[in-house]
């Protein structure tokens, strides 16, 4: 599943999907967009189609991925903590960083909305809204998502 704000971008698959960063988030691994680049067509669409939500469907992401990184570069992508509880899996907080950015746009988010966006909508929402990202996508991801109005 890809995101209206990805189109962009998601056919040719030049930039990781949030699909694919919610997982690597979840397996524990810093992908680099270096190493996205490696890849061939296949091999990221392999990313984004494999499950990774029980805990052997992680663990075999994360090989397969740390397989793939080391086949192009040698030497495995480097860990990420594992959250033990995601903020995207809690539907009834909705965190402070994505309140702000709401803010700037002159939108609130309630708890009712909050809570009927999926997980990697929510997920898509607080990668959107860290102060590291380029954050351009944060506003057409509140409208796709039916948060705002236009």
């Amino acid at each position: 599943m890809f995101f209206q704000f990805e189109a962009d971008f998601v056919e040719s698959l030049r930039c990781i999907p949030m699909e694919v960063r919610m997982k690597l988030d979840t397996c524990g691994v810093k992908l680099k967009l270096q190493h996205w680049h490696q890849f061939n067509a296949q091999e990221r669409e392999t990313l984004v189609i494999m499950s990774c939500s029980t805990e052997n469907e992680v663990q075999e992401y994360r090989d397969y991925l740390q397989h793939l990184v080391i086949q192009y570069n040698e030497q495995p992508a480097k860990d990420l903590v594992i959250a033990e509880h995601p903020p995207w899996e809690n539907s009834t907080t909705i965190p402070l960083e994505i309140q702000a950015k709401a803010e700037e746009f002159e939108a609130t988010i309630t708890p009712q909305q909050w809570e009927h966006l999926t997980p990697v909508q929510r997920f898509a929402l607080i990668k959107l809204s860290r102060p590291s990202h380029e954050n351009k996508n944060f506003l057409p991801a509140l409208k796709e998502f039916g948060l705002v109005v236009d």
